[in-house]
């Protein structure tokens, strides 16, 4: 405990680190008061419906994300999902089109162009889920909610949505040059914990009832909850490490190369969005089940229930294939090896060329496989966890999207911490080794 708050006043002493810190907590704290800002002709009083429509399914993972902004039909509503959409188009499309792929190859420029090609796509999704958002509050809330209900309501609105992502967008990206960075990812981060406070107190409150299971209950779940966090960052941070040896070159009286390094493979390079696409395809008989289709009932409840064993066994399977999608979309060996071969590197044992691209891909192959299963059991956590009693909202902290977002987002700012207090020659946050961090784009999310 003494180590530590000496560490926290190291971190206050250095200026330039706690001028990071202070505006940070600043940004969030103007996100956090913009999600509790009510659309301009709705009565805020009359929000209880939409709130517990978000209960679940797709409206609980957008509320989620937004940090409770969805529910409370706030200026911030769509919350930094459009930004992240028109990041994963951008992303997909650098694999498909030979123009995104010159942008990518251009460096400081190109990145700029395609940030800009984003920003614009950003609006353009922001635009189009607008009128749907404002079509939810109409269908989930009584018409004496809404103070006006004209073109102009319509119009304002969706101008008044589109205008907040941009700003939290712009919240983002000012954290990650002035903050501690990771701007879009801290801003995910911040809207999925401020949930906890009360989801844990309901739960506790749940437990202290008549045969609810008292503290000691709550103790297990403590415990089972910090094993799963274990496991988690287990996930996050693993890698293979893949030996190279660069050629030695002697220029005047100097020697260059002539070392292993190695290159770290992540056990999980998608992160969460296997999650992410297996959860939207899940959805799909939700969907069904609200057009009534003949012969559906069956379907809609054996794949609407979140808990049952074949909708578990589905969602973990297209997890894994989702895994394997996403890694091969965004690792790209053929780009490592001639990468590798231009700074004169080879893998010992292996010819430069086409026989180091396969195996890179054989590697890669072989460690997504326990990776994808790992993820795909994190995934089902929540289900497992309201088996055993745990309510729908503590539950959701026990794995699945929101945990392994908490606990790479962590990883990454203790990471930009550390690297400050080591810069400035004092210790880091932990007592032996380093945190070692995630890598990859606020896409990655």
């Amino acid at each position: 405990m003494k180590r530590f708050i000496e560490t926290l006043k190291n971190i206050w002493r250095i200026e330039d680190l706690r001028a990071r810190i202070l505006t940070t907590l600043g940004l969030v704290l103007v996100y956090r008061l913009g999600s509790f800002v009510v659309l301009p002709g709705i009565d805020p009083t009359q929000l209880d419906a939409l709130r517990r429509q978000t209960a679940g399914g797709l409206e609980g993972l957008l509320d989620m994300f937004s940090g409770g902004a969805f529910h409370n039909a706030s200026i911030f509503a769509l919350g930094i999902m459009p930004y992240i959409s028109a990041s994963i188009v951008v992303q997909l499309l650098t694999i498909a089109i030979p123009y995104f792929q010159r942008l990518q190859k251009e460096g400081e420029s190109g990145r700029k162009k395609m940030n800009q090609i984003t920003r614009w796509l950003t609006v353009l999704i922001t635009a189009a889920q607008g009128p749907s958002y404002i079509y939810n509050l109409h269908t989930q809330l009584p018409e004496t909610a809404f103070l006006g209900n004209s073109t102009f309501f319509l119009f304002s609105s969706v101008t008044i949505l589109t205008a907040g992502t941009l700003f939290v967008m712009w919240l983002g990206e000012r954290i990650t040059d002035k903050g501690v960075g990771n701007g879009i990812s801290l801003i995910i981060m911040i809207g999925i914990i401020a949930r906890l406070p009360s989801a844990l107190l309901g739960e506790v409150a749940t437990k202290l009832e008549q045969k609810g299971g008292g503290m000691v209950m709550i103790l297990v779940e403590i415990i089972l909850l910090v094993v799963v966090i274990m496991g988690s960052i287990a996930l996050v941070q693993a890698t293979r490490r893949v030996p190279v040896q660069y050629a030695k070159r002697i220029v005047g009286n100097k020697q260059y190369g002539g070392v292993r390094q190695y290159i770290p493979l992540k056990i999980n390079a998608a992160g969460v969005m296997p999650i992410i696409f297996a959860q939207a395809f899940m959805f799909i008989p939700m969907m069904v089940g609200k057009f009534n289709t003949a012969g559906a009932g069956k379907f809609v409840q054996t794949f609407g229930n979140y808990q049952s064993i074949w909708y578990n066994i589905t969602f973990a399977v297209l997890i894994i294939a989702f895994t394997y999608f996403y890694t091969a979309v965004t690792v790209n060996p053929t780009q490592m090896a001639e990468d590798m071969k231009r700074n004169g590197g080879f893998i010992p044992g292996v010819k430069p060329g086409r026989k180091t691209v396969d195996f890179l891909d054989t590697v890669m192959s072989r460690i997504t496989l326990p990776g994808s299963i790992f993820l795909a059991m994190i995934a089902i956590l929540p289900a497992m966890a309201r088996l055993i009693g745990v309510n729908s909202q503590f539950a959701a902290f026990f794995g699945g999207t929101s945990l392994l977002i908490l606990v790479g987002v962590v990883l990454d700012t203790l990471q930009q911490i550390e690297s400050h207090l080591l810069m400035r020659h004092y210790d880091g946050l932990m007592k032996s080794g380093r945190i070692k961090g995630r890598t990859g784009s606020s896409a990655s999310i």
